[in-house]
């Protein structure tokens, strides 16, 4: 089982990688997820918990579920927001996903 120091660690990481992903900086995000960017940066440090409203927020904020935030594994519903993007984009794009997808599970 992991411990409290390193569950905080890993979701903060995982907060930095997708805000990154989504080219958003700290003080973006902590307005978009309502909350200081104080709280923010102590969240992704990854030095303390933080209030279960707060995750839910930041989740909300970068258009993941609090699952993929606190362990790292998509669910369904993030699965169903990946598919809404990806049915969203231009044919050409969806193609292009479809190819890297089929390279990327080569073996």
């Amino acid at each position: 089982m992991q411990n409290n120091s390193s569950l905080y660690s890993d979701m903060g990481k995982r907060i930095v990688q997708k805000r990154k992903q989504l080219g958003l900086s700290q003080e973006e995000l902590a307005a978009r997820a309502d909350v200081s960017p104080q709280m923010l940066s102590t969240a992704e440090r990854g030095s303390k918990s933080i209030l279960s409203e707060n995750l839910i927020k930041i989740s909300t904020a970068l258009g993941v579920t609090a699952d993929y935030l606190l362990t790292g594994k998509m669910v369904e519903a993030d699965a169903d927001a990946l598919v809404k993007k990806i049915l969203s984009a231009p044919k050409e794009t969806q193609t292009k996903i479809e190819r890297i997808v089929d390279i990327l599970l080569e073996d």
